[in-house]
């Protein structure tokens, strides 16, 4: 398809791809993300404190295995976020704005018949569920009765992954730090008012998030405004072009093979680590939750590159492509190295706050310095992993991703009879270096491409 004329309805009055790459682009484009992620651990504490305030501790776990469930059956569709941003952002270098139109409805289309089905075979979902994790029957019960009604937000939550996408390959990150800032927000508020005043518990906490997702649905359509005072979002030869349709598809079933994969690691590190005692499984516990602070503080850096990377790729300009590469992995670097800097001289501190117990504080520091080297190790699988998105390299991201994994499964059947958890960490982390070694190998096919 051939680049359309830019629409001056449909697209900003600047278009950013004809900016200069600065520090100051990339901190635009990465720290509303990063603010994004911070409020997230706040959501799940204020529905923990409000059915925490019932005096009985079946709503606390039936609340916290029901958002478990559900969230592992919508991460399924994450592969919706990053297959748009990468060809959202390539589609914005190329000014193609019919294209970039299409790609919006396309992903509305994919999240909301996701979620048409998810509800249509929740009775299946739920059941297989509880078969993999059973639970008491109060908590069940109660985990049942909040999930049927939550699953009624299933279209808007996975749409949002489209609309966040879409959002940031069109550089609009403080878009999606206000979606998420809404969606958070409202869901805070209504559990106090329909879990706590109104009195309705568990099921007032549920559609406190029922609401709250299809309000953040329908502000991002707002946001996305501009689309639709053209015509190409809704032109069925573009939408459903096969070329297009058959990209699309092909991207985001390579990404999800790479998410079911990196999925299996961390599953099985926690399997592995339930095999090495309460104690050692207790410490692990703790120490993933530093993971996950890199983890979301590196979002924001990996979604700058995904944009510029990709908007690069659909420009065809591959010095753009190595200079976004550069400039966004020097922060991520340099994030990362701040954090392995506090994890030092602050985690034993940190694990005091998580844990009173002697002997899991003891077990965590001594696996501390695998939390403090995880930064430094996994930046460049981070990073790569936000560049090879923007480049829609997904079938890379899928094969380096099973070398990885192999690797680490490998690891774990030769380290662990002999190290034990240190073994495991030790697997954990060379998994991290192996998927940066092996996709950094496969970035110079990266600036080939975009020169062509």
């Amino acid at each position: 398809m051939s680049a359309q004329a830019p629409d001056p309805k449909a697209q900003p009055p600047e278009d950013a791809a004809a900016g200069p790459l600065t520090h100051k682009r990339v901190l635009h484009i990465a720290l509303p993300i990063v603010l994004s992620n911070a409020t997230v651990p706040i959501l799940g504490a204020v529905d923990t404190g409000v059915v925490g305030q019932i005096g009985d501790p079946v709503p606390i776990g039936a609340v916290g295995i029901g958002a478990i469930i559900l969230s592992a059956i919508y991460w399924v569709f994450g592969f919706l976020r990053m297959g748009t941003a990468g060809l959202t952002a390539q589609a914005a270098g190329a000014r193609d704005e019919g294209e970039m139109a299409a790609l919006l409805s396309r992903a509305m289309l994919i999240g909301i018949g996701a979620g048409i089905v998810i509800i249509a075979a929740q009775v299946a979902f739920f059941a297989g569920a509880f078969m993999i994790s059973p639970a008491s029957p109060q908590v069940e019960g109660l985990a049942r009765e909040y999930m049927s009604i939550r699953v009624w937000s299933a279209p808007a939550a996975i749409a949002l992954y489209g609309i966040t996408g879409w959002l940031v390959g069109r550089e609009n990150t403080m878009g999606v730090f206000a979606i998420q800032l809404l969606v958070n927000l409202a869901n805070m508020g209504l559990s106090v008012l329909l879990g706590l005043k109104l009195g309705w518990g568990v099921s007032g906490v549920a559609w406190a998030t029922v609401l709250a997702e299809w309000s953040g649905l329908a502000f991002g359509l707002w946001l996305c405004r501009g689309v639709f005072w053209g015509p190409y979002w809704r032109s069925v030869a573009r939408v459903f072009d096969k070329a297009r349709l058959v990209n699309m598809m092909s991207v985001n079933t390579d990404i999800m093979i790479r998410s079911v994969l990196l999925q299996a690691i961390f599953v099985s590190f926690l399997f592995f680590g339930s095999g090495m005692g309460n104690v050692d499984l207790a410490a692990n516990q703790i120490l993933l939750q530093f993971l996950y602070v890199t983890a979301y503080a590196m979002d924001g850096f990996a979604f700058a590159a995904e944009a510029i990377v990709g908007r690069a790729m659909g420009a065809r300009d591959p010095a753009r492509l190595r200079r976004g590469a550069i400039l966004t992995s020097g922060w991520g670097l340099g994030i990362c190295a701040v954090l392995a800097l506090a994890f030092a001289l602050a985690g034993g501190a940190v694990i005091d706050v998580m844990t009173t117990a002697p002997d899991v504080r003891a077990a965590a520091r001594e696996y501390l310095p695998y939390m403090v080297a995880a930064p430094l190790l996994g930046t460049a699988s981070w990073m790569l992993d936000g560049i090879f998105i923007g480049a829609t390299r997904s079938r890379d991201m899928r094969n380096m991703m099973l070398v990885s994994a192999l690797i680490y499964f490998a690891g774990a059947v030769v380290l662990l009879p002999i190290l034990g958890n240190h073994g495991l960490w030790l697997c954990l982390l060379l998994s991290f270096v192996a998927r940066g070694i092996t996709l950094g190998l496969r970035y110079p096919a990266l600036e080939r491409a975009a020169a062509r």
